[in-house]
């Protein structure tokens, strides 16, 4: 596992010891930056990531690389996420961990411009999380959402997030969503 992009290109990361942690693969994370570069109408600098159930951290992480302004993370074992943290310290002010359950976030007083969610895979903790996510006003109006399922799963996005389209790497399928945040 390594960042594939940006100014720490090629840094590996510390894989996590635990089964219950598994990252996206290098070449997934690669294509949905590219799909970002091609979808924003702003440079990477000018936005903000939240990387909900983040494990070792690898997409928040990639996210700064790559020059975000900003990421958050989200996890209830940040443990895999400090290890990789503590080989970036320039970049330790630019990331926000959150200790809680994403499946009943609670409003943490910031709003970001990007989503990535990668949850277990069959254990029904997507669709809690998004909108516990939507409830707790953590995404900005017509935020970008990048959520990963196993490839079998099946999504009913809340009604806050508007369905663009999908893409699968492997055992892995990535839905494609906007926030569309009406008030509720």
């Amino acid at each position: 596992m390594r960042i594939i992009g940006g100014k720490y290109r090629g840094k590996k990361l510390i894989s996590p010891d635990s089964a219950a942690v598994r990252p996206t693969s290098d070449r997934a994370r690669e294509a949905l930056f590219n799909i970002l570069r091609s979808r924003l109408n702003v440079p990477f600098a000018e936005l903000s990531l939240l990387d909900v159930f983040c494990g070792s951290g690898a997409f928040a992480l990639e996210a700064l690389s790559q020059g975000f302004a900003k990421a958050g993370a989200v996890d209830i074992d940040i443990r895999p996420l400090l290890k990789n943290l503590a080989l970036f310290p320039a970049e330790k002010d630019k990331l926000k961990i959150y200790r809680q359950p994403a499946a009943t976030l609670k409003n943490i007083g910031d709003a970001y411009d990007v989503l990535f969610m990668d949850a277990p895979y069959n254990q029904g903790l997507t669709e809690p999380a998004l909108q516990a996510i939507a409830s707790a006003q953590m995404l900005k109006p017509s935020a970008w959402c990048l959520i990963e399922l196993r490839n079998d799963e099946i999504l009913n996005l809340p009604p806050q997030y508007q369905y663009i389209e999908e893409r699968r790497y492997g055992l892995a399928k990535v839905v494609i969503a906007r926030f569309d945040y009406q008030g509720s």
